[in-house]
C-alpha cells in the first residue's frame, strides 16, 4: 500500500487537472460578458470545491491574497480532505480576468502543487522577472544585465542576430524605458495586456509560440507559478522582489522573506518536484480556449510533472446545463 504521507505526483496529477478544468468550465458563461469579478469568483468557487475533494492536506501558499482580502483560497487556507500528504499549492483560479471579460487571448486557470515547503511563499508585491527557454547554459542572461545586453547575450547563445529574437513584455507605463531599450537592438517585442504566467511559459515552447524571452515586472505570486511551469518544461527564470513602501516590506517579512535584495533562480522559487496544470479559458498560444455548444463545454488542459518532464495535453468534454 502506498504511504499516504508521500507526495505521489503521478496519482495526484489527474486530480490537479480536474481542479483546473472545473475552474475553467465555471467561467465559461462569463467569457466576453465584461464582468471580471463574477468570472473570477466563479473560477475561485469551482477550484476550491474540487481541491476539497482531493485526498491531501493542502495549504495555499500562493492564492487570492491575504486572509483579510480574500474569503476563499487565501494564503494559508487549508484545503483537501486532510487524508493525504501535506502539500503546498500555488494557484490563480483565473489568470487574466480582464482577458476573460473582454474575450481576449491567453486567459487561463492555473494551479501547481508540490510537497510541503516546495514553493517560495511570495508576498503579494511586484517582482522583476526574466525568463528564457530550455537549452541554454546557466548565466546566459541575468537580471544584473541591462535589457539590451540580455537580448544580445541570448542571440549570441542561440546563434542568431538580435533582430531574430522576440521578447514578451507586459504593456504597462512602467516598462516604457525597457521597451525603448529593447527596440534599439532590433529585437521584436510582443506586448501583452495581462497574463504574465502565460508570457513566461511561452519561452519554454519558443518554436511554437515564437517567444524567446520574457522580461519586466509583475506580480510575485505569478512569478512562482511561472517558475513551477518552467520546472516541468525546462528553462530559466530569475526573480527579484520589488517594494514600493514599508507596508509591502512588512508583507514580505510576514511571509518569511529575510533578504529583500535577493535574486531568486527557478530552483529557489520552486525547490522540489511539482505538478502543474493550466486550462485554457480563451484561445491562446499555449492551449485552446473553452468551446461551448448547446449542452456541452470542451476544454484543453496542459498537465505537467517536473519529476519526469512529462507534458500532457488533455481534451475534456462535459455536459453542462443549458
Amino acid at each position: 500500500m502506498a504511504d499516504p504521507d508521500i507526495f505521489n505526483d503521478r496519482m495526484l496529477s489527474l486530480g490537479l487537472a480536474r481542479v483546473s478544468e472545473a475552474a475553467a468550465v465555471a467561467s465559461a458563461r462569463l467569457v466576453g460578458r465584461g464582468d471580471e469579478k463574477a468570472a473570477d469568483q466563479a473560477a475561485v468557487n469551482a477550484m476550491r470545491d474540487q481541491l476539497n475533494q482531493l485526498d491531501i492536506a493542502g495549504t495555499v501558499v500562493i492564492g487570492e491574497g491575504e486572509r483579510d482580502e480574500a474569503p476563499m483560497l487565501y494564503i494559508g487556507e487549508e484545503v483537501g480532505t486532510g487524508n493525504g500528504p501535506a502539500v503546498d499549492i500555488a494557484l490563480d483560479p483565473l489568470e487574466g480576468t480582464t482577458l476573460t471579460a473582454k474575450d481576449m487571448p491567453n486567459a487561463l486557470t492555473v494551479i501547481a502543487m508540490g510537497p510541503q515547503g516546495s514553493m517560495l511563499h511570495a508576498p503579494d508585491v511586484y517582482m522583476e522577472k526574466l525568463a528564457i527557454g530550455p537549452g541554454y547554459a546557466p548565466g546566459t542572461v541575468g537580471l544584473d544585465m541591462p535589457p539590451a545586453e540580455r537580448v544580445r547575450a541570448l542571440a549570441k547563445a542561440k546563434g542568431c542576430d538580435a533582430q531574430d529574437i522576440t521578447v514578451c513584455i507586459l504593456e504597462r507605463p512602467r516598462h516604457q524605458e525597457m521597451i525603448a531599450e529593447v527596440r534599439t537592438t532590433g529585437a521584436a517585442i510582443r506586448l501583452i495586456t495581462d497574463g504574465d504566467v502565460a508570457g513566461v511559459i511561452h519561452c519554454a515552447e519558443a518554436a511554437v509560440t515564437g517567444i524567446d524571452m520574457y522580461m519586466g515586472s509583475g506580480g510575485a505570486p505569478e512569478g512562482v507559478l511561472a517558475a513551477a511551469a518552467l520546472k516541468c518544461m525546462g528553462g530559466q527564470i530569475f526573480g527579484k522582489l520589488l517594494f514600493r513602501n514599508d507596508d509591502e516590506r512588512g508583507r514580505a517579512a510576514r511571509a518569511g522573506i529575510e533578504d529583500f535584495n535577493r535574486i531568486y533562480t527557478r530552483d529557489e522559487l520552486v525547490t522540489k518536484d511539482v505538478i502543474f496544470a493550466a486550462t485554457g479559458v480563451t484561445d491562446g498560444s499555449l492551449v485552446r480556449g473553452l468551446k461551448r455548444e448547446p449542452g456541452w463545454v470542451t476544454t484543453e488542459t496542459l498537465l505537467m510533472r517536473s519529476k519526469t518532464g512529462s507534458v500532457r495535453r488533455m481534451i475534456y468534454r462535459t455536459p453542462v446545463d443549458k
